[in-house]
């Protein structure tokens, strides 16, 4: 995905985690696709696109232009996700063209839900490509923003030993582990750990309490941070988040007890 503004080297990484999550789908999802072929269009949607489905580039590139100014370009990899407002009303809704033509791969979208919906990788994939895709627009928002204004950011590097979540300070953000692995703390003590793909701090997050547990980088980690009402609207809008959520919970609670295990039959043993 190439943005209409120049962004940092964080983006070019999120944006390549991004494509390799839509290969990933696509292979869990196992659907074929529609071939669609898409002459070169000035202006409105390319001829025969349709609202009810997803779109994968096979070759060229498509551009989303709102209110007449091209704000990306979906490259060879992308997925097109029709703008949630339509086109009944022009004037609001993002739509999908091509300066050169593109070859397209056509999915159509209830089909292809009820697929993730029934496949648990599937739904994994799914939630972490909305929660990178979420990170993206933040940088491309962000890029696009006046200098004096303050911009989220929707991505960042830790270094092993730096603290990615500090135990008691406020819930502002839910994170996703795009690359990397972290250990949880509590008072100074390891409970558990976070692995590639997981979602973790969305507990606090959305009962607004503070954080009961300090998150530490091991390894080099890649993080996705989403704010908080942001996470909440996603979460109404895709209810397999709340799946993903849960298998996420379930291994923190394994990897807890297994801590506590450990901890007991080390005391037990003098």
């Amino acid at each position: 995905m190439l943005a209409n503004a120049e962004l940092a080297q964080d983006y070019l990484i999120l944006n390549q985690q991004y494509r390799q999550l839509v290969s990933s789908l696509l292979d869990a999802v196992a659907m074929p696709g529609i071939p669609v072929e898409v002459d070169p269009t000035e202006t409105g949607n390319f001829r025969g696109f349709d609202g009810g489905q997803f779109y994968v580039v096979q070759r060229g590139a498509i551009s989303a232009r709102y209110q007449g100014k091209t704000v990306y370009t979906l490259e060879v990899g992308d997925i097109l996700l029709p703008d949630i407002a339509g086109a009944a009303e022009q004037d609001i809704a993002v739509s999908y063209g091509s300066d050169v033509g593109a070859s397209l791969h056509g999915f159509p979208a209830l089909e292809f839900m009820h697929r993730v919906f029934t496949e648990p990788t599937a739904i994994k994939l799914w939630t972490r490509l909305l929660v990178t895709y979420a990170g993206i627009m933040l940088r491309i928002t962000a890029a696009n923003t006046h200098d004096d204004t303050t911009a989220t950011p929707g991505f960042e590097v830790y270094e092993p030993g730096e603290i990615i979540i500090h135990q008691g300070e406020r819930a502002d953000y839910v994170f996703n582990m795009s690359a990397g692995v972290a250990e949880v703390l509590v008072d100074e003590v390891t409970v558990g750990r976070i692995g590639e793909g997981e979602i973790f701090g969305a507990m606090a997050a959305l009962t607004h309490a503070d954080r009961s547990a300090t998150v530490r980088a091991k390894v080099r980690c890649s993080v996705v941070k989403v704010p908080k009402e942001q996470f909440t609207e996603l979460i109404k809008s895709n209810p397999a988040t709340i799946h993903s959520l849960l298998v996420d919970m379930a291994n923190s609670i394994v990897n807890l007890n297994e801590q506590l295990v450990g901890l007991r039959g080390s005391q037990g043993v003098h």
